[in-house]
């Protein structure tokens, strides 16, 4: 991969379901990625979906200096089922000093230690979607993304309650402490959510807040 390619791209180590993911979807976003791994068979699998796969040990700091690690604007360390490689490749990746690195971990004290060794942005896609898993199973949830602060955008099927009147009637921020930012009724595109707008049984909300506001709302009858 030529220089200028690495300067906007992405390394991937670790062809796993997390990080191939990643990688596959950048490649359709039009972002440059070189994605490494030590399984061939993985290697091969993918090389005819990603323009750039190698098959390589990047636990070895000059192999990371041989593919130009050095040169990634970002690297994601999708390695999470051994965490001594994972936290291997981590420090490496550290010590080459540019890229912004972009770690799983499979568990908190895991975790930690990614942050600690210089990391800096550690995700935990199995708890995550483990949260997200059991937010959708207890209501009326159809959709569940969350942020820091407890903070989260839902997408849900309206309470009885408020069905059949407008926003401004039904006042759901006053009396429940989340707003409704979006409605989509069949066969409609979603709108911003205003006073006058008229709830219905069949209608879909985008609803913001705090998890635990949006977690009673849904359950209101």
């Amino acid at each position: 991969m030529p220089r200028s390619a690495r300067d906007n791209g992405v390394l991937v180590i670790g062809l796993g379901r997390f990080g191939t993911s990643i990688a596959l979807t950048l490649e359709q976003l039009g972002t440059q990625v070189l994605a490494m791994d030590t399984n061939e068979e993985l290697v091969q699998k993918y090389s005819g979906q990603l323009t750039h796969v190698v098959r390589a040990d990047a636990t070895q700091l000059e192999v990371l200096e041989q593919v130009g690690a050095a040169d990634f604007s970002y690297a994601v360390v999708g390695v999470g089922t051994t965490i001594e490689a994972s936290v291997l490749i981590t420090a490496n990746l550290v010590d080459l000093g540019k890229p912004v690195i972009w770690a799983k971990a499979i568990s908190a004290a895991h975790g930690k230690i990614l942050q600690r060794i210089g990391a800096n942005h550690v995700v935990y896609p199995e708890a995550d979607a483990g949260r997200r898993a059991a937010h959708l199973l207890s209501g009326r949830l159809m959709d569940f993304i969350e942020f820091d602060d407890d903070f989260a955008i839902v997408k849900m099927r309206p309470p009885r309650s408020v069905q059949g009147m407008t926003l401004a009637e039904s006042d759901i921020r006053q009396k429940y402490g989340v707003t409704v930012v979006g409605v989509k009724s069949p066969g409609k595109d979603f709108t911003y959510a205003e006073p006058p707008t008229m709830v219905a049984a069949q209608d879909i909300l985008i609803v913001s807040g705090h998890t635990d506001l949006i977690e009673r709302f849904s359950q209101v009858g």
